[in-house]
């Protein structure tokens, strides 16, 4: 492992090189890994869905546009050291939290007192999931859970995200067009077994499949002011100047007019916490079998696994960062799991299409954080954020269910499963994971604490049923 030179080259099967600090592994572009263009330039544009939680910001808190771009600005920094410290993921919002999240924050009045609840709420989620890292509670947690509960957080995480766009009053009902051809082109590319079979014969489809979500961004750009959804961007020129002084001064615990939360916050806010990390953790899960996927669709050529303590660490550092930096809505989760997809994918088509996923990951976030100080590129995909956030949830939801059904083992998980994810979709996290334990003691017994990770299928049952039969 070198500390100069373009040493990114690794041995095949094995980890790419990386400078040791501590319980991290630093890697910089052009030295510890290939800086993947693609990935950077569709970065680039994909910062529009980090700038979707600006609407959030003005409505819930608030603040004026200045002031929520430069929160994304500095999220945005936090985005760049999970592929640079050893943590091969796409970091990015908790996405089907931000409900749960919304509708606590407004038990609050508008004002100093609601900015306090979030600065409360993000610093001890921060902690709390720092705390599960550094003690090495956090892979313990992922691997001693049942696959059931796994499967039904998962599924019940993806059905969320989409309800989120199709409830009545939601971005559907107020962009049916765009969505639906945007969507509908998204997925053609991504997931279709014919647009596959054609990229593999043909130079440009496979650029275009390169590019991820960008081109159902760009098409989105073009469609929604034809069928008036929305006007067309008017661009402007110049670089986004970032309002640090009067974020500080006056949105963040060090300002005079909001100062830190009293305890009875923190103690008003950990129920949700403790709601909020259940989410967090299926994404946990998500991220590992992803990962887990790509490392066997390449032939194990390179040496990378997904650590559940190592992310929860940085999760923490992101969230703690945040909550006295500039508080946000989004909140600092660990994937995005849309993007994570998008990435996985180049991976599994070779060397050629993506050297090592440090790279592809790492250089995509150096797009993102590069985009929001283009206002070219601001103001370019500024009328369609909300269809920027609504593709990335509905990508993100039709992943989650996916790899919640493949997560569970046996017709009995696939039950409990269901059980867990209507009553996360309708009640709340917290009585989810309740309601999944209960059933797997009642439905599993004694076998509620054998090795769900070597499970032998046929012991369960239900499995040799009528019908696995039919």
């Amino acid at each position: 492992m070198s500390f100069l030179g373009p040493m990114f080259k690794r041995e095949h099967g094995k980890v790419q090189p990386y400078i040791p600090l501590g319980p991290f592994q630093l890697r910089l572009p052009f030295i510890h890994y290939r800086f993947e263009l693609p990935d950077f330039i569709q970065g680039l544009l994909m910062c529009a869905v980090c700038l979707g939680v600006i609407p959030l910001l003005q409505e819930y808190l608030g603040m004026p546009f200045e002031v929520a771009i430069t929160i994304v600005i500095i999220n945005g920094f936090f985005y760049l050291w999970h592929a640079h410290l050893g943590d091969p993921v796409v970091p990015g919002w908790i996405t089907p939290a931000i409900p749960l999240l919304l509708l606590w924050l407004k038990e609050f009045p508008e004002g100093p007192e609601r900015v306090q609840a979030l600065i409360a709420f993000e610093f001890e989620l921060g902690l709390f999931a720092f705390i599960l890292g550094f003690t090495g509670l956090a892979k313990r947690f992922v691997d001693m859970v049942p696959d059931a509960i796994k499967a039904g957080i998962l599924l019940g995480a993806g059905i969320a995200a989409v309800r989120l766009v199709f409830q009545p009053g939601g971005r559907f009902d107020l962009y049916p067009w765009t969505i639906t051809i945007s969507i509908g082109f998204a997925f053609y590319v991504l997931f279709s077994n014919h647009f596959k079979s054609l990229r593999s014969k043909s130079t440009l489809l496979k650029h275009l499949s390169d590019l991820g979500l960008m081109p159902a961004l760009i098409l989105a750009i073009i469609v929604a002011p034809l069928v008036k959804e929305l006007p067309f961007p008017d661009i402007q020129w110049g670089f986004t100047v970032p309002q640090f002084t009067t974020l500080f001064t006056e949105w963040t615990p060090f300002a005079a007019r909001i100062g830190w939360p009293p305890l009875s916050v923190y103690l008003h806010a950990a129920p949700l916490v403790f709601a909020v990390y259940i989410v967090l953790f299926g994404e946990l899960i998500q991220a590992e079998a992803l990962i887990d996927e790509s490392r066997a669709a390449r032939g194990g050529d390179e040496d990378i696994h997904f650590n559940a303590n190592l992310n929860n660490k940085i999760v923490g550092i992101r969230n703690i960062g945040m909550s006295m930096l500039g508080p946000d809505i989004s909140m600092c989760g660990p994937m995005w799991a849309a993007m994570q997809v998008v990435e996985c994918e180049r991976y599994k088509h070779g060397p050629e299409a993506m050297d090592s996923l440090y790279g592809g990951v790492g250089s995509f976030r150096w797009g993102t954080f590069a985009g929001y100080f283009f206002l070219p590129i601001v103001t370019l995909v500024k009328p369609i954020l909300p269809i920027a956030l609504a593709l990335t949830m509905l990508v993100q939801g039709y992943v989650a269910v996916r790899v919640g059904i493949l997560k569970a083992r046996t017709f009995n998980d696939l039950g409990i499963a269901g059980i867990i994810a209507a009553v996360l979709i309708t009640r709340e996290a917290a009585a989810a994971f309740g309601v999944g334990i209960v059933l797997c003691l009642l439905i599993y017994g004694k076998d509620f604490f054998r090795n769900w990770q070597t499970y032998d299928k046929q012991k369960d049952p239900v499995f040799n049923s009528k019908i696995g039969e039919e």
